[in-house]
C-alpha cells in the first residue's frame, strides 16, 4: 500500500464519517440512502485500490529535474495535523461553552478541516488540494453562517457535514480515476475516415 493510497483512504474515511454522523438530522428517508450510499462509495474505493496494480517504480529523475509531489507524513504533516487538532478543539471550546451554540460545531469542524488540506497543499507540494480545502471551507463557513441565523440543523448537517463528506469521497474517487486514466490511457477507435 503506497502513501497516496493511505492518503486516499484516509480522506474518504473522514469523509464516510461526516456522511454517517450528519445524516441522521435529515428525514429519516434521505439520511438512510445517504449512509448507504457513503459505506457502497468506501467499500467500492478500497476494492478498487485493492485490485489496483503496484505503481511501478518512477524512474530516477535527473539532478536538475524536479521532485513529483508525494504524500509524505514526515514532521510538516504532523504540524499540520497538530495545528488543526489545536485550533479545533479551541474553537469547539469557545463554541460549546461560551457561544453555547453547539449546532454550529460541524460547520466548525467543516471549516477547520478545509483550511488544514491549505497546509497538505504546501507540505505535498499538491496545489489541486486547494480546491478541496476551498470547498471544504466554504461549506464549514456556510454551516457557521446558518447556525448562527437559527437555520434548522438538518440544513446545518446537510450544508457543514453531508456535503463535505461527499467532497472527500469524491475526491479520493478522482484521484483514483485519474491514476486509472494514466495506467490505461484511451486509446482512438479504429474505423473508416469520412472523406
Amino acid at each position: 500500500m503506497t502513501k497516496e493510497r493511505v492518503g486516499r483512504i484516509t480522506g474518504a474515511g473522514f469523509g464516510l464519517a461526516f456522511i454517517q454522523v450528519n445524516a441522521g438530522a435529515l428525514p429519516v428517508a434521505a439520511g438512510t440512502a445517504l449512509r448507504v450510499l457513503a459505506v457502497a462509495a468506501f467499500v467500492a474505493l478500497l476494492v478498487t485500490l485493492r485490485r489496483a496494480p503496484a505503481p511501478a517504480p518512477a524512474p530516477r529523475p535527473a539532478p536538475a529535474a524536479a521532485a513529483a509531489p508525494a504524500v509524505h507524513f514526515g514532521r510538516r504533516y504532523r504540524y499540520v495535523v497538530a495545528a488543526e487538532a489545536l485550533v479545533g478543539v479551541a474553537g469547539l471550546v469557545v463554541i460549546n461553552t461560551v457561544l453555547h451554540t453547539p449546532r454550529a460545531t460541524v460547520g466548525w469542524i467543516a471549516l477547520v478541516v478545509g483550511v488544514h488540506f491549505f497546509g497538505l497543499a504546501a507540505v505535498w507540494r499538491m496545489p489541486a488540494l486547494h480546491r478541496l480545502g476551498a470547498g471544504l471551507s466554504g461549506c464549514g463557513a456556510a454551516g457557521l453562517a446558518l447556525a448562527a441565523a437559527g437555520a434548522p440543523q438538518a440544513a446545518v448537517a446537510a450544508v457543514a457535514g453531508v456535503l463535505p463528506g461527499a467532497l472527500l469521497l469524491g475526491s479520493a474517487w478522482w484521484k483514483v480515476r485519474g491514476d486509472t486514466e494514466r495506467r490505461h490511457p484511451a486509446t482512438p477507435t479504429s474505423g473508416a475516415s469520412v472523406s
